[in-house]
């Protein structure tokens, strides 16, 4: 079995190797194979990738290459986790708009448009490359905004399938809370990537009993100090939303949290650099505490669970995976892509049904999906009107006025990422 992992340079990969490592019978790997464009980094990278290896004693053979047909040639699967621009691009979408009175964050708002419009071309570029090498091959994609780049892969007609550590956090923690093994929880997960609630968390699968409120009753405070949230929030609730909702239920507050301290692109860009002096250290041989601060918990465990269902491996009978709505969300086109609980095997994933939800969440659902539908146009076409509808659109921006400044702004900071700007 040969697998890419396309941004294979990042910081971040060390922890996917431990998983490919301590994961092997899931996922018997014979090559893997990191791509960057960065050399420097993945010598470093991949040096330690190795080792890795190595010492856990896994038979695997790793390469390095920045030649993406190359490396993703007669691949059974890539993953994509790729940054276009960067750390430096990252910091202006958490930065300008803040000017405006908007939250500046790199998967959502005007900053998550902008990364979206810098990397849809360039997914779809190296899609079209895995589809002439192996048009067999399954895509998993990780690169943010998810959502967004896998409705894009989707439509283009590329075997994918999006996937997010938000749920399998979620899972972690319930199940520590609640003194059981992780795979004794199941969430009733439903929303879009990023933007999603725990309407549930049931014992021993999708038919066991609901102790969601016993949870929130007994463990509230510990769940909304994570999230970062009031109690009270969740609470009134009664379900447990996405970390990321607080760009939406305390949007004010959050732009002035944000505006008296470093972005958090600042922060990891500094982490990345201690992060590779370490890696340079040829007696380091697995991966360092430092990397848990860097973001992605239980990615690494959440890839391998996928992959080796879409390859035919075994893997968890339930995910929570990014994927064609197809009628599960009434309410929504069925082109629309989904983060729920599915069924994953070699022909892709299959969300299970969704009961009925309340408005109050259905109708943020439905508002961002026009959002990502307008995005998405934008991203695929360019123009500065698409960029403009997109940002009015957008729920965390919907004032012309702040459109037309942020649209001006966008296009600024990303001319060298646009091809049509």
């Amino acid at each position: 079995m040969k697998l890419a992992v396309v941004g294979g340079g990042s910081t971040y990969t060390p922890e996917l190797i431990d998983g490919f490592a301590r994961l092997r019978d899931s996922l018997p790997i014979e090559e893997l194979v990191l791509v960057d464009p960065a050399a420097d980094r993945l010598e470093l990278v991949g040096g330690l990738a190795r080792r890795i290896f190595a010492k856990q004693g896994h038979p695997g053979v790793i390469r390095t290459t920045s030649d993406v047909d190359a490396g993703v040639a007669d691949a059974d699967a890539v993953l994509l986790q790729l940054r276009v621009g960067g750390q430096a691009a990252r910091n202006q979408d958490e930065t300008w708009p803040l000017e405006c009175g908007c939250v500046g964050q790199e998967t959502t708002g005007a900053g998550g448009l902008a990364k979206a419009l810098r990397t849809v071309p360039v997914v779809l570029d190296i899609a079209e490359r895995v589809r002439r090498t192996n048009p067999n091959a399954w895509i998993i994609d990780f690169t943010n905004p998810v959502g967004i780049v896998t409705r894009a892969l989707l439509q283009a007609g590329h075997k994918a399938v999006g996937l997010c550590n938000v749920a399998i956090g979620f899972q972690r923690k319930f199940a520590k809370l609640l003194d059981v093994a992780p795979t004794e929880v199941h969430l009733d997960h439903v929303g879009l990537n990023h933007l999603t609630w725990e309407t549930g968390v049931r014992l021993g699968g999708p038919g066991g009993d609901d102790i969601l409120p016993r949870l929130l009753a007994e463990h509230g405070d510990a769940v909304a100090a994570d999230l970062r949230m009031p109690r009270e929030i969740v609470d009134r609730l009664g379900v447990v939303p996405s970390y990321y909702l607080r760009y939406f239920y305390q949007h004010d507050a959050v732009v002035e949290e944000m505006r008296t301290k470093p972005s958090r692109a600042s922060e990891v860009a500094a982490m990345e650099q201690e992060l590779l002096k370490m890696y340079g250290d040829p007696a380091l041989d697995e991966k360092p505490e430092l990397l848990a601060k860097r973001g992605g918990a239980f990615y690494s465990e959440a890839a391998v669970d996928l992959a080796a269902s879409l390859l035919g491996n075994g893997g968890s009978p339930y995910q929570v995976v990014n994927t064609v709505n197809n009628g599960t969300l009434p309410f929504l086109p069925d082109d629309a892509v989904i983060e729920v609980q599915a069924t994953v095997d070699g022909k892709g994933a299959k969300p299970l049904a969704v009961p009925k939800l309340d408005p109050l969440y259905a109708g943020l659902i439905a508002h961002v999906t026009g959002y990502e539908d307008l995005a998405l146009q934008a991203a695929l076409h360019g123009g500065r009107d698409r960029v403009f509808k997109a940002l009015l659109a957008h729920p965390l921006v919907g004032q012309y006025t702040y459109a037309e400044q942020l649209t001006d702004r966008l296009i600024a900071h990303n001319r060298e990422h646009l091809a049509w700007a």
